[in-house]
């Protein structure tokens, strides 16, 4: 026993020196590998894979972010639209300062102000792994407006169609958004208040952003006098036909980014299929006895739930090793468990 305890003390200075990949990860806890169970299911634990998997990551956050600033951008503030997120708010404190007060205030310094305090409540209530995302996210796309603001600088919409920038208003801002949001992050402003507001209520992300970004297009009317001229009514309804449209395409979109495959196979050949969805998937699997109603025949059923990649996979095995397989496929974008989004 003594020479035993040595030898984890000797261990455990070495331990500790391992460098963490956990501040890539998002928001989740990863789950912890239970002493005695197979390695099916379990997300890979090296270092090289787990920079990989956050390097990647980032990526599809910096694309992410690209995409709202753009949208902002290009044609959400020549526009004055005001259809949710701190770029509204900023739209609305800058028209409100400079008709009421005579200050000009450039809508990016208002972002950013907004966003900073935003961040500390982030940081407070999600921890520092979802902080992290964000916090890059939106000081990135503080960092791409201000520098389009000055190599690009636009004072008018850049077509005579508001419905038309409209859409690619919500193109830019609902996808971007729905990237980050599949990533464990958020670009800050009223995106913070949504995932708030989906933590503590049932409400999913597209209407939790409807509810938090909603309040900025009714005060946008008091701001804007939006009903006096054809224009500016048109410039209105275009912003409230906006916010519906873009909780709508969040939505969606995460549940195309999220998107599983479910296999429900009835087959004879039952250890075969396992072991092609255990070892060449690396994914785990369900088995269970099953009757045929008709010919009383005793096979098995398995249930698996795979990635797209993974689903062409099985599937071309399955044509191959047992052609005679009943086999359903259905989509599901919600999966619950080890190896998929803990509950």
């Amino acid at each position: 026993m003594e020479e035993k305890d040595l030898q984890n003390a000797k261990k455990s200075p070495k331990e500790k020196k391992r460098i963490s990949f956990e501040w890539l990860n998002g928001i989740e806890e990863k789950p912890k590998k239970i002493k005695g169970t197979p390695d099916v299911n379990l997300e890979p634990q090296t270092k090289r894979a787990k920079f990989f998997k956050g390097l990647w990551s980032y990526i599809l956050i910096t694309f992410g972010t690209a995409l709202i600033a753009c949208g902002i951008y290009f044609f959400k503030f020549p526009n004055h639209f005001t259809m949710g997120g701190v770029s509204s708010f900023a739209v609305l404190a800058t028209e409100f300062f400079s008709r009421f007060f005579g200050i000009a205030i450039s809508e990016s310094v208002i972002m950013s102000i907004a966003n900073v305090i935003l961040l500390i409540v982030a940081l407070l209530i999600f921890g520092k792994n979802f902080a992290i995302k964000t916090i890059y996210s939106s000081m990135l796309l503080n960092v791409i407006v201000l520098g389009l603001e000055k190599v690009l600088p636009i004072n008018e919409p850049l077509t005579t169609s508001p419905f038309l920038e409209m859409l690619l208003t919500i193109g830019g801002i609902a996808v971007g958004s729905a990237i980050l949001f599949s990533q464990g992050a958020s670009s800050g402003g009223t995106d913070i208040i949504a995932m708030i507001l989906k933590r503590f209520t049932n409400l999913n992300t597209g209407t939790a952003l409807f509810v938090a970004d909603a309040i900025i297009v009714v005060l946008a009317p008091f701001v804007f006098n939006s009903f006096a001229t054809k224009e500016m009514t048109t410039v209105f309804l275009c912003s409230a036909t906006g916010l519906i449209l873009k909780s709508f395409i969040v939505d969606n979109v995460i549940d195309g980014i999220n998107m599983n495959k479910c296999f429900i196979i009835v087959t004879t050949k039952e250890k075969e299929v396992c072991d092609f969805i255990n070892n060449e998937l690396h994914r785990g699997a369900t088995v269970s006895k099953c009757e045929g109603s008709f010919s009383h025949i005793e096979k098995k059923m398995i249930i698996a739930v795979l990635n797209r990649q993974q689903a062409t996979m099985l599937k071309l095995f399955l044509k191959q090793t047992d052609p005679n397989a009943f086999t359903i496929i259905t989509n599901s974008s919600d999966i619950l468990g080890k190896g998929f989004r803990i509950v």
